[in-house]
């Protein structure tokens, strides 16, 4: 069958554009449907927020060719301070044992966001933009999408179709795909400080009975946060003064970095674990936030969905190698088995700290806080969690 492209990407955002940039040198036609324009995109207010980037994902934004130009605008980690708010359990991890040069970088949204768009416009790639998915009619030959690109309307054949488009994704609606969501009850107060102390590039995860508060480095004295509250007391303190609400967050986290000043307006998101039915369907695949929304609790988020789109280009660069159907069933059967291993272990991971750390059940408390004394003491368990924290626990 002749296809208009033979890979359709939909949503160019950073999972989206990463695909595309990992599948430069392969011999696909391929398109990508951006529904923002440059300007939409720029004066999104997502392009903010701090990304904590694991190892694993820095190398493989290396490899994709990006990381070399935004290096210098991301902050390494190399220290992790684990605590437990008003108890004695302590954990610390550092680069330097691992023999790495740090454990992760973090970086704001919108430097890696620029990187990729610049990418992408350099690509052998048709960038339909903007432009947005009103139709898709996926069979067992192909993919039939319809396109609404100003006040025109297209009509595409693909092999395959991925979508990467978002939460809120067109394509998984279109196919009727269900989510599985649980709804913590809880929202994350996002946010931004300057500290008295440097930083020293340290990464900050301070457990409460509320759930967990994270100190990012942004710059030597400047951090990115997000405080995980429950529903009410997230309201309440969102409309606090600036002045009160400070005091609380800074009789929350202490002062390991001296005294705190708010330097961004806070911003308040509930909290669920969304997990789509399925994770493929005739022809389509899901990817990134289209397919899963975890916990921030452990910053897996963007690299789960990275990890999504490089599995996805290896393989398919295999598959092209013996000129076979990139859409056909046992392929799409193969990335999910290998795709549903990887998320299954992040759900397991992130969903398990939620739950053992947002309590205050005496029990439960006294083991939490002999298991984090026993991490920072025994050598192998704290190699077990360093290789998490770099991304090299849920690797496909």
């Amino acid at each position: 069958m002749n296809y208009d492209f033979d890979l359709l990407i939909v949503g160019g955002g950073l999972v989206g554009g990463s695909l595309a940039l990992a599948l430069r040198d392969a011999p696909l036609r391929i398109g990508v449907v951006e529904a923002l324009t440059e300007t939409e995109r720029q004066a999104s207010a997502a392009g903010d927020r701090a990304l904590a980037l694991a190892r694993s994902t820095v190398q493989i934004l290396d490899q994709l060719g990006i990381w070399q130009s935004v290096a210098a605008k991301g902050m390494p980690i190399r220290h992790i301070h684990v605590s437990d708010r008003g108890r004695f359990g302590k954990t610390r991890l550092h680069a330097a044992e691992k023999g790495v040069e740090a454990l992760g970088h973090v970086i704001v949204a919108r430097n890696l966001e620029d990187r990729i768009a610049q990418e992408l416009r350099a690509l052998d790639a048709e960038l339909l933009c903007p432009a947005r998915i009103i139709g898709l009619k996926a069979g067992r030959d192909g993919v039939c999408v319809t396109l609404k690109q100003g006040d025109e309307c297209l009509n595409l054949t693909a092999a395959l179709v991925v979508a990467a488009d978002g939460g809120n994704s067109t394509v998984r609606r279109l196919l009727g795909i269900e989510q599985d969501v649980r709804d913590y009850g809880q929202t994350a107060i996002v946010t931004e400080v300057r500290t008295e102390a440097d930083v020293n590039f340290t990464a900050y995860e301070r457990f409460t009975a509320s759930g967990p508060l994270a100190f990012l480095p942004l710059e030597r004295k400047k951090c990115s946060v997000v405080w995980t509250l429950k529903n009410e007391d997230a309201t309440e303190l969102l409309n606090e003064s600036e002045l009160n609400f400070t005091a609380n967050l800074q009789s929350v986290f202490g002062y390991w970095l001296g005294k705190i000043q708010l330097a961004s307006q806070r911003q308040g998101f509930p909290l669920k674990l969304i997990r789509a039915e399925k994770m493929a369907d005739e022809r389509v695949l899901l990817i990134g936030n289209a397919m899963h929304q975890l916990h921030p609790v452990a910053g897996q988020g963007f690299n789960l969905g990275l990890r999504d789109a490089a599995f996805l280009a290896e393989r398919l660069f295999a598959k092209l190698a013996f000129n076979e159907d990139i859409g056909e069933k046992e392929f799409l059967d193969h990335y999910v088995q290998v795709r549903q291993r990887d998320l299954t272990n992040v759900i397991h991971f992130t969903d398990g700290l939620v739950r053992t750390f947002c309590t205050d059940f005496p029990p439960v408390a006294l083991a939490r806080n002999a298991a984090l004394i026993a991490l920072d003491c025994f050598p192998p368990a704290k190699r077990l969690l360093a290789r998490h924290a770099m991304g090299y626990g849920f690797r496909f």
